[in-house]
C-alpha cells in the first residue's frame, strides 16, 4: 500500500510541470447546482489552460447552459481563471472570472473551486469538483453553487522526467 501511494504522489507530481498544456471539459445540471432562478439546467464547459509555474495552471473557458423552465432562455459565458494543484494529494483550488450573456441579462460572475483530480492514466484525468458562482447582477436569483464533473488531458510538451 506505501508502495503504491508512492507511485500515485510521483506520478502525480509529474503531471504538474510548469510548460505542459491542458484541455478539458465539464458538465453540470441534473440538478446538481442551485440557483434561486433555476430549476432544471444542463450545462458543459470547454476549458484550456497552461502550467507557467509548477503546480499552477492559468485557464481560458467558455461554455454553454440550457435552463429546461419555461420562459428561461439559454446561456452562453467565456472567461479566466487559474487552478492550484496541491500535489501529495491531487486536490486543486481554483478561482476566475466569467462574463455571462443570455436574452435576459448579462453578468459577470467571480468564482471558486475545488476539486480532484483522478489520473486514470499519466494524462487523463477525472475531475470532480464543487463550485460557487457569485452572480454581481443579482446575488439571490443567479448565484449558483453546485457539483461540476469533468475530464482534463494534460499536454506534454516533451516526456516527463518521471517516465524518462
Amino acid at each position: 500500500m506505501m508502495i503504491a501511494a508512492l507511485v500515485m504522489t510521483l506520478s502525480a507530481n509529474a503531471q504538474f510541470e510548469q510548460g505542459k498544456m491542458y484541455v478539458g471539459a465539464s458538465m453540470t445540471g441534473f440538478d446538481a447546482s442551485y440557483s434561486g432562478a433555476t430549476e432544471f439546467h444542463l450545462g458543459i464547459d470547454a476549458k484550456a489552460g497552461y502550467f507557467f509555474m509548477d503546480n499552477l495552471l492559468a485557464l481560458g473557458q467558455v461554455g454553454y447552459k440550457h435552463n429546461g423552465y419555461e420562459g428561461a432562455s439559454d446561456e452562453f459565458n467565456i472567461g479566466v481563471g487559474g487552478r492550484y494543484y496541491i500535489v501529495q494529494n491531487g486536490i486543486f483550488l481554483g478561482a476566475g472570472v466569467k462574463y455571462v450573456h443570455s436574452s435576459g441579462y448579462n453578468d459577470f460572475m467571480p468564482n471558486v473551486e475545488v476539486g480532484y483530480a483522478f489520473f486514470i492514466n499519466r494524462t487523463v484525468t477525472i475531475e470532480p469538483a464543487l463550485y460557487y458562482d457569485q452572480s454581481i447582477k443579482n446575488h439571490s436569483d443567479y448565484s449558483t453553487v453546485g457539483l461540476r464533473i469533468g475530464i482534463g488531458i494534460n499536454l506534454f510538451k516533451d516526456t516527463p522526467k518521471y517516465f524518462r
